[in-house]
């Protein structure tokens, strides 16, 4: 089934974010090599493209895993969380209807 992580960025975490960005892109990217990533990206803090030093209010991830708590397990995991990037995360299940 398909869940919805959302990671909310806690403040002035950029620093942080930016670190841990590589380690946090390679477990999506291997998401995606399953086939198991729909979407994922960055919610910029400021209504812009490229938010500067404003940095981002967290991140959003829709995937597919077996269960609730495999997904939840997944986001445990996350490198922004062992980085203290994320001062809370949601996962909850998401069903695609479009496109």
């Amino acid at each position: 089934m398909w869940y919805v992580i959302e990671g909310y960025d806690g403040q002035q975490v950029l620093p942080a974010r930016l670190a841990a960005r590589p380690a946090h892109l390679a477990r999506l990217q291997a998401l995606q090599e399953q086939g198991h990533l729909l979407l994922a990206g960055p919610c910029p803090a400021l209504d812009a493209e490229d938010p500067g030093p404003a940095g981002f209010s967290g991140s959003l991830v829709v995937a597919w895993f077996e269960d609730l708590e495999a997904a939840r397990s997944w986001a445990d995991a996350d490198p922004y969380v062992e980085a203290g990037v994320y001062q809370r995360v949601e996962v909850r299940p998401f069903r695609k209807v479009l496109p």
